[in-house]
């Protein structure tokens, strides 16, 4: 899951970014209202974290302009301003949750995970023929991954059986600031192929020559 978070206070953000990294997110972090809608309308997140209070362009502002181009990501107003009318006029303007500093890293983390779940089946299970995640199987064995490569996994399952370019990986697993150059995505897409696919008759992990890479069970790619 990619996350953006929109703080002005430099300490809050590295709070945050370092909390939301070690679950696994890739997380970009803008530092002002006009950055921070710039990367929201440019690239896909799947749960914002917006301040408020923040110079260049104010926090409801940055919503409404999330709003009016990607209704359906996930912003979580985290600020400083707790009364009623704030939380109200938060909520009405957009917002998915209301969270009021100071807060508990753990409670800003479960807001984000119910968010995430909104939409989703009960049990939020990917599958594609005998291969599994959420805990990784295949043919009924467990697989141990790295964080790294379970995200990597986990995108790919979601847009089975449909093309995704490095560029795509990277911006979904990695952060925008990741060097595109690097060969990082071969490197972790090979040691998917040595845990899922090398003991297995069907290899799911395809490459196609210049777009990127495909997850099928269809063996014609």
């Amino acid at each position: 899951m990619r996350a953006l978070i929109i703080e002005d206070e430099q300490k809050v953000a590295d709070f945050i970014q370092k909390g939301l990294r070690q679950e696994g997110y890739a997380v970009d972090v803008a530092r002002d209202g006009q950055e921070g809608a710039y990367q929201a309308e440019s690239f896909d997140y799947d749960a914002v974290i917006l301040d408020l209070m923040l110079p260049k362009l104010p926090g409801l502002e940055v919503l409404s302009r999330i709003r009016a181009n990607k209704l359906s990501t996930h912003v979580l107003i985290l600020t400083a301003k707790g009364s009623l009318e704030d939380k109200v006029k938060g909520l009405d303007s957009g917002a998915s949750d209301y969270l009021v500093k100071p807060f508990a890293f753990a409670e800003l983390s479960a807001r984000i995970r119910a968010l995430l779940r909104r939409g989703q089946p009960e049990t939020p299970i990917l599958r594609m023929a005998d291969l599994e995640v959420n805990t990784v199987t295949r043919a009924g064995r467990r697989i141990e991954l790295k964080p790294k490569e379970f995200a990597l996994l986990e995108f790919l399952l979601r847009n089975a059986r449909r093309p995704v370019t490095r560029t795509m990986i990277i911006e979904h697993v990695w952060d925008i600031h990741f060097d595109a150059v690097s060969n990082v995505v071969d490197v972790h897409i090979n040691s998917l192929r040595s845990k899922i696919d090398r003991e297995f008759p069907v290899a799911l992990i395809h490459t196609l020559r210049g777009v990127g890479y495909i997850l099928t069970d269809e063996q014609s790619c």
